[in-house]
C-alpha cells in the first residue's frame, strides 16, 4: 500500500503542484485510514469501509471539518487508483461528506487592524520585518504560504506590485498599498545588512526563509499585545482585507482576482459579512432600530 500512496503523492506534487504541507496532510490521513480498516490491498476496500471510517472519526469526537477533510483525501486517492487501473471502482465516490455548519470567517475592525500593523515598534531588523509582514498581509490579502514563499525579485517597489505564487503554483500580480510599500522599503534596508540581495524575502535572524509557522507566531504575538483575545492568524488578515474591500464598495470579481480564488462562489462568503456589517450600522445608528429595541 505504501507504494500506491507514494505514487499518489508524487502525482499531487508534480501534476497538481501540491505544497509540502498538503502532501504531509494527505499522507497522514491515508495512513490513518488504512490503519483503521486493516485492508492492505485497495481492491478489497468497499463503501462500508469508507463510511465506517468517517463515522468513527465523528464518534471519536473529531470535528466534522476534520472528518470531511480526511474523507476528501481518501476519495482523491481512490479516484487516482481507479484512473490508473489499480481498482475497478471508487468506493468513496458516493459516500457523503459530513454536513458542516456554515461558519463566517472572522475579521478585524478597522481600528484593531490599524493597531495591529502599527504595533511593531523600534528600529532594527525584527521590528522592520514584522511591520512589513503585517502591512503586506492586510494590504494585499496574501495567504501565509504565499507570503513566506516571496522572493526579493517578486517585489516591485517602483510599481507597487507583488508577484505571488498561489495554489497549484499559479502566479498572479497584486498591488501593495502605500503603507505596505513604505514598510517593505524600510525592511529592504535592514535586509541588506544581512548581505542578502536575492532569494527569500522574509528572513529569520539567521538569514533563512521565514516559515509559515513562524509568521503565525508573529501575528499571534502582536494580536495579544493589542488585546485581541480571539484566535487570529494570517488568514484573519486575509479575511479582513477582503471584508474591508467589500465594505468599501469593491466589486466581488475584483476581490476574487486579488485573492486568487478560482471560483467566485468562494469569494461570495464575504457578502454575508458585508450584510452583517450593514445591519450592525443600522442597529447602532438608525432611530427606528433604537425604538424597536426599546419596545421589545
Amino acid at each position: 500500500m505504501n507504494s500506491h500512496i507514494q505514487k499518489f503523492l508524487r502525482y499531487l506534487e508534480i501534476e497538481k503542484g501540491a505544497s509540502p504541507h498538503t502532501l504531509r496532510a494527505y499522507k497522514e490521513d491515508l495512513e490513518l485510514f488504512f490503519s483503521q480498516i486493516d485492508k492492505p490491498n485497495p481492491k478489497d476496500i468497499d463503501m462500508n469501509d469508507v463510511r465506517g471510517f468517517v463515522a468513527q472519526e465523528i464518534n471519536e469526537g473529531h470535528k466534522k471539518t476534520t472528518a470531511g477533510r480526511r474523507l476528501a483525501a481518501v476519495r482523491s486517492f481512490l479516484k487516482f487508483l481507479y484512473r490508473e487501473g489499480y481498482i475497478k471502482a471508487n468506493p468513496a465516490k458516493l459516500v457523503p461528506t459530513p454536513k458542516l455548519p456554515k461558519m463566517l470567517p472572522k475579521f478585524l475592525s478597522v481600528d484593531d487592524v490599524f493597531s495591529l500593523v502599527e504595533k511593531p515598534e523600534g528600529i532594527g531588523f525584527l521590528p522592520a520585518r514584522d511591520r512589513a509582514i503585517l502591512e503586506l498581509l492586510y494590504s494585499s490579502g496574501l495567504r501565509v504560504s504565499e507570503l513566506s514563499g516571496l522572493n526579493a525579485d517578486d517585489i516591485n517597489t517602483r510599481e507597487g506590485l507583488i508577484k505571488v505564487k498561489g495554489k497549484g503554483k499559479k502566479e498572479r500580480i497584486v498591488p501593495a498599498g502605500r503603507k505596505a510599500l513604505e514598510a517593505i522599503k524600510t525592511y529592504f534596508i535592514e535586509r541588506v545588512l544581512l548581505k542578502k540581495k536575492d532569494g527569500a524575502f522574509f528572513l529569520n535572524r539567521n538569514g533563512a526563509r521565514l516559515t509559515d509557522r513562524s509568521i503565525r507566531r508573529i501575528i499571534i504575538k502582536y494580536a495579544k499585545a493589542i488585546g485581541v483575545n480571539s484566535r487570529i492568524g494570517p488568514h484573519t488578515l486575509r479575511h479582513t482585507f477582503a471584508s474591508h474591500l467589500l465594505q468599501g464598495g469593491a466589486d466581488l470579481r475584483v476581490i476574487q482576482e486579488l485573492l486568487g480564488h478560482s471560483s467566485l462562489s468562494t469569494t461570495q462568503k464575504y457578502t454575508h459579512l458585508d450584510i452583517t456589517h450593514l445591519m450592525d450600522i443600522y442597529d447602532k445608528a438608525h432611530p427606528l432600530a433604537k425604538d424597536e429595541k426599546k419596545n421589545k
